[in-house]
């Protein structure tokens, strides 16, 4: 599971002061809010906080997120980075532009995917921001400039999700986490006072990835606390796996129970629950009792069939779940995982096949896994068969790839070999 996705960030094609501007504009509304006389009146501190906010945006120059290098070429009056290396990036090739404040890093398309500023003119501006905002807020009590100062907050909210982002991409996990914490401070804080379980969520996946667990159980109980699961119930899955890790693993199956009986059809709840019964009782009764739960509560919904048969395909019940892929037709004959679950139970049935018999050293027990593994790769053809003329898109050239590499094995056969060219063109994008 990775972040949350975020709204696309807006393209900031504005113009930004330089940095000696920006640090002058900044030191100026510094002095103003350590003076006496104007410290006490709204407008001192809502100066301050934009302030921040531009001494923050200077020395990342005038690139943007989705910006090409002719882009900033166009903006910068042809400023000229001092180098540029490829450089390797969460497994992915960027290039590397290296100015004296900032690095900018493009993707394989081109595209500006990430600014890192090198010699920030301050750099706790953007939380230094949040609290001159909030400030404004108080003394403002008429409300006569909510409106600039929800508009402050709303730009450092996104500036520290940006940068989230960034440090994410870097590698930097730990200072990602904080920018996430950040952003969702800058949300609450009035007059915004909005819940941005997006970034509260992503500081505690942050967080649990960098091993920092108790941080991350505490996002992550929020989550919980606000509603909000993530994507099929992820929330559960990690205070499950932090749960396992303090040792108390009779609370990691909590969550997952619950998670479960939510979002039945997650793969990482149902990975754990399959996981922590074989550890600790030896049996998945309870895994068949909670989907029986399910089941009834929605009876017509085929997709619960196909959680179970992925089930007792993990517990190695291959004949049962069979039965339970097949079921889903009788329910939906259109719902195609159905039948793709049973493809894939063949396919891999195959392959273990394969394995068992190029490790077999005795002649007959060789021709009897070898017919096996025969036997189960032409299974796995018709129910793919009927799952490709279900689904488009990614999910219809991964099926495509399926049936291409089974038909491979047959393609001395005249029905397979036409059928391999068929899927080989699919999965070729012809």
């Amino acid at each position: 599971m990775v972040l949350a996705l975020a709204a696309a960030f807006t393209a900031a094609n504005a113009q930004v002061k330089t940095v000696p501007a920006a640090t002058s504009a900044l030191e100026k509304a510094k002095a103003d809010v350590e003076n006496p006389k104007k410290a006490g009146k709204f407008a001192t501190w809502l100066k301050y906080g934009q302030a921040l906010v531009t001494a923050y945006d200077a020395p990342a120059g005038n690139g943007w997120v989705g910006a090409s290098r002719q882009d900033i070429q166009m903006i910068s009056n042809n400023e000229k980075p001092i180098s540029s290396e490829t450089v390797t990036l969460a497994g992915e090739q960027w290039q590397k532009d290296v100015y004296p404040t900032r690095n900018y890093y493009y993707n394989s398309i081109g595209q500006l995917g990430v600014i890192e500023v090198t010699q920030p003119i301050s750099p706790t501006a953007l939380n230094d921001a949040i609290s001159a905002f909030a400030k404004a807020a108080e003394l403002d009590v008429k409300n006569c400039k909510a409106k600039d100062i929800k508009a402050g907050l709303q730009s450092v909210q996104s500036k520290l999700v940006e940068r989230a982002y960034a440090m994410y991409t870097l590698g930097n996990y730990a200072q990602s986490s904080k920018d996430f914490e950040a952003a969702a401070l800058a949300a609450g804080t009035a007059p915004l006072s909005q819940i941005d379980t997006n970034s509260i969520y992503n500081a505690g996946f942050t967080s649990w990835i960098s091993g920092d667990t108790s941080r991350a159980k505490k996002f992550f109980t929020d989550c919980l606390n606000y509603g909000y699961y993530s994507e099929d119930g992820e929330v559960y899955a990690k205070l499950a796996d932090i749960a396992g890790k303090e040792g108390d693993a009779d609370k990691g199956r909590d969550y997952l129970e619950e998670g479960f009986q939510k979002f039945p059809q997650s793969q990482s709840i149902l990975v754990g629950l399959i996981n922590y019964y074989l550890t600790n009782n030896g049996s998945t009764d309870r895994l068949f009792e909670l989907l029986g739960l399910a089941k009834k509560n929605e009876p017509n919904n085929p997709s619960l069939y196909y959680v179970e048969g992925n089930i007792r395909k993990q517990l190695g019940m291959y004949d049962e779940a069979i039965q339970a892929y097949r079921a889903c037709a009788g329910i939906d004959p259109n719902y195609a995982y159905g039948y793709i679950g049973e493809g894939i139970l063949y396919y891999e049935l195959a392959l273990k096949y394969q394995e068992e018999a190029q490790n077999e050293m005795n002649d007959a027990k060789y021709m009897a896994l070898d017919a096996k593994f025969q036997e189960a790769l032409k299974n796995c053809v018709p129910p793919f068969e009927k799952a490709i003329e279900m689904v488009s898109g990614t999910d219809k050239v991964g099926v495509a790839e399926y049936l291409k590499n089974a038909c491979f094995r047959f393609r001395n056969e005249e029905e397979y070999a036409e059928k391999y060219k068929k899927y080989e063109a699919i999965v070729a994008g012809k």
